[in-house]
């Protein structure tokens, strides 16, 4: 499964080599979707340019990104030629709200199905946990965003069942690889 959970999106050069190792194509050639739409508040705005920032500086064309805004249900086969999808920061409730009255949870799943690339930030990782109501369901437990050093995740692989939360610190990750659960920084 391609799919990223973060804090802060590619925030060190480990995630950033995790992401464009997973590219099966040339990044000038990579589609990507941007979907702001958990910024609903002035501190997650303004982390938008950043956001952005992270898919421009792995060398995908600004012509390449589609913003999607979740206002407007979008077509599969739309959404199937794209190659990544990046779910910013913000609320996470209303990020899960709009993707469910849009119909985009089936359409989100189902690219990830097909082995393309999701990555989420703070919010757009949260979707992704058991303790978020109609949450997306990779992660069958809780996870707190942005922790600090004292009690964030250790590194490692833990068992993708796992129900104990994880505490995910502003430079890490997470990624899926078989039955496991992978943390690093």
């Amino acid at each position: 499964m391609n799919v990223i959970l973060t804090s802060c999106g590619l925030e060190t050069k480990r995630i950033e080599k995790l992401f464009t190792d997973m590219l099966q194509k040339s990044p000038s050639e990579i589609k990507a979707i941007f979907i702001p739409t958990a910024a609903n508040a002035p501190d997650a705005i303004d982390v938008l340019p950043k956001c952005l920032n992270d898919l421009l500086k792995c060398r995908i064309k600004r012509e390449n990104i589609f913003v999607y805004d979740l206002y407007d249900e979008i077509e599969d086969e739309m959404i199937r030629s794209y190659d990544v999808i990046y779910l910013c920061g913000g609320s996470p409730d209303y990020l899960l709200r709009r993707i469910n009255e849009k119909n985009f949870r089936k359409q989100l799943l189902d690219f990830i199905a097909l082995g393309k690339i999701v990555i989420g930030v703070s919010a757009g990782s949260m979707i992704f946990a058991n303790d978020m109501p109609n949450n997306l369901g990779l992660l069958k437990c809780g996870l707190d965003v942005h922790c600090n050093d004292e009690i964030r995740e250790k590194t490692g692989h833990y068992a993708k069942d796992r129900q104990e939360r994880i505490k995910l610190g502003n430079t890490q990750a997470i990624f899926f690889e078989g039955d496991d659960i992978i943390v690093f920084e």
